[in-house]
């Protein structure tokens, strides 16, 4: 039996529709039948059949909870950990610690009681280092942790030595770090939203470079790896390194909408991130802008996947052609 935890978030809901292609007997942990709709949703983009997602077995549980997590282990081999919560919020860091670190902590010890046959981590390009002779990053750079890290960075490159400790106990592991992840189903939230406002005349645009990728080359790496004898490995997962300008106008143009025409420029959003942090000190309410989205906006950080490309024979489809598919599925919510 397969496990899937974060079943119901961006990267579980599609690897848990290619799952069930593979004729497995899946079990995917989720906290509220609300969140269950949008997996619904996610697989009527691949197909109007229905039995591949009534053949799931749902399973009500918290990844922080122990207790209610015990069960979802019998009769498990294989386990799929995407479960995270992804914040640039400073007020959000206690609970990433116990969501990203913690809660990896219990599923690591669950996977090593268990004597699961191997497990794979969905981590992120946020806990890989910078490279050290400024060039491109690839899975042997190091995190350092001396330098200004966000939350979630941190937390991310915590749940990893959790990780790497279930390797050193008998568990056979893999690790993939993708780079933003591009793909359908979830437009209020992490990438999601930039399909959003860009639909509705998102006018704004930086120049920073980061990895991108979409979510289909996400899931499928993870599946081949763990029918792999691949094992204690970790690999970066990017197709494209692009400007979020170019992300943008490729968003723009596949809804045939007008680019963003302003450029903002660093100094401006320093001013943003800490006007936008003394409004959200004053009305309790979310950041419009946080200091380590406002640096992302305009670091340049390119990424190799020569790796995942070499190991299994694998290739990325082009950000454009994922782009494009996505607004088709936008026009469908």
């Amino acid at each position: 039996m397969i496990l899937v935890t974060g079943g119901t978030g961006l990267v579980g809901s599609h690897l848990l529709y290619h799952l069930s292609l593979e004729n497995d007997v899946i079990r995917a942990v989720y906290r509220s039948e609300s969140s269950l709709e949008s997996v619904k949703k996610v697989f009527s983009f691949y197909t109007s059949n229905t039995s591949l997602f009534n053949e799931i077995e749902w399973f009500k549980a918290d990844i922080t909870d122990v207790t209610t997590m015990i069960p979802a282990f019998i009769n498990v081999k294989k386990v799929y950990h995407c479960a995270a919560f992804i914040s640039f919020n400073p007020k959000d860091y206690r609970e990433m610690r116990k969501v990203n670190i913690h809660g990896t902590a219990i599923i690591v010890n669950l996977c090593i009681d268990a004597k699961v046959d191997k497990l794979c981590f969905v981590s992120s390009i946020a806990a890989v280092g910078d490279s050290l002779k400024n060039n491109i990053i690839t899975e042997e750079d190091e995190w350092n942790k001396e330098l200004d890290n966000s939350g979630y960075s941190i937390t991310k490159f915590g749940a990893e030595m959790e990780v790497w400790r279930a390797s050193q106990e008998g568990v056979d592991v893999v690790i993939v770090n993708p780079g933003v992840i591009l793909g359908s189903g979830f437009w209020s939230s992490g990438s999601g939203k930039l399909f959003t406002q860009v639909y509705n005349g998102f006018k704004f645009f930086t120049e920073g470079v980061t990895g991108f990728v979409s979510v289909q080359d996400v899931v499928k790496p993870m599946i081949l790896l763990m029918n792999s004898d691949v094992k204690n490995e970790r690999f970066i997962l990017i197709s494209e390194n692009k400007s979020f300008k170019e992300i943008f106008f490729l968003i723009a143009d596949a809804f045939g909408k007008n680019r963003p025409s302003i450029k903002i420029k660093p100094w401006q959003t320093a001013i943003f991130w800490r006007v936008a942090s003394l409004l959200s000190f004053i009305t309790r309410k979310e950041p419009l802008l946080s200091k380590y989205s406002a640096k992302s906006a305009h670091s340049i950080s390119k990424y190799s996947s020569e790796k995942v490309k070499k190991t299994l024979n694998f290739e990325f489809e082009g950000i454009d052609k994922s782009i494009k598919r996505t607004a088709i599925n936008y026009s469908k919510f």
